[in-house]
């Protein structure tokens, strides 16, 4: 018999509006301090940092947009949950990169264009509407549920414009632990079991893989590494065996090899 799957974490939405709201607030004040030079850079794949933040302001507007349509029919169940979402990006890299090139090119005003979307998210998106029902290009979710993706999704491009940049952009805290969560809980829900521990402190510990359970003392099999270096080993960014090599992550005993299920979304 497979390893059962655990309940998945709860999130508050408050305080996950407020995070997606606070993240994108420090993307928008590194807006302000970019020269066109900067803007001009390689900043993921084969997008400019001018392209890549374009692409962060579809973080919210995506949300602002799905709360002008009345929600969706077929009742209170979603056609996808948090946990699957990971897993559905990859399919939607291609339309993703032409609308983004699309909406970089008519919008030459970043800093409009980022205001407009903190405004249209404050009204539209009500604090305290979790369950209702949203279109997302996975499919249906929970309007709670697409807030926590849109931690991950902010998270992550603020990292890769750092990396392009070399800007320090400061990271919200329950945005950062939003994305770390939801990352890590996918992965003990890809290869469900208790054989290995996974931790990220101060905000994850998961156990995974199928194997001979660990009841107490010192799991034998650990893999350990800080927030920002699990999100770029769950995203792709990082290697596994890079992050080994440079010390970036430790990993202990014979099952402790995560590359096979890595990365998670793409």
């Amino acid at each position: 018999m497979p390893p059962a799957k655990k309940r998945p974490r709860a999130y508050d939405m408050s305080r996950t509006r407020t995070a997606v709201l606070a993240q994108f607030a420090h993307v928008q004040d590194a807006l302000r301090t970019l020269t066109p030079q900067q803007l001009a850079l390689p900043g993921l794949g084969e997008w400019t940092v001018r392209e890549l933040m374009a692409h962060m302001t579809t973080a919210l507007e995506r949300v602002s947009r799905s709360m002008e349509l009345p929600e969706p029919a077929g009742g209170p169940k979603p056609e996808i949950a948090l946990l699957e979402w990971p897993f559905s990006t990859a399919g939607n890299a291609a339309g993703i990169a032409d609308h983004t090139r699309d909406l970089a090119e008519a919008h030459p005003d970043l800093g409009a264009l980022y205001e407009r979307t903190a405004a249209r998210f404050a009204e539209l998106v009500p604090d305290g509407a979790g369950d209702r029902l949203v279109t997302t290009r996975a499919g249906t979710m929970r309007l709670g549920d697409f807030l926590v993706t849109r931690t991950a999704e902010l998270v992550v491009h603020t990292d890769d414009l750092h990396r392009a940049t070399g800007l320090d952009i400061p990271y919200d805290r329950q945005a950062l632990a939003a994305c770390t969560r939801l990352l890590a809980d996918a992965l003990a829900d890809k290869a469900p079991g208790g054989s290995v521990e996974v931790r990220v402190p101060p905000f994850a510990v998961v156990q995974c893989i199928g194997g001979p359970k660990h009841t107490r003392g010192t799991p034998p099999n650990v893999v350990e590494t800080d927030p920002l270096t699990w999100i770029r080993l769950a995203t792709g960014r990082t290697r596994w065996a890079d992050a080994l090599e440079a010390a970036q992550v430790s990993a202990s005993g014979e099952r402790a090899d995560l590359a096979p299920l890595l990365p998670l979304m793409g």
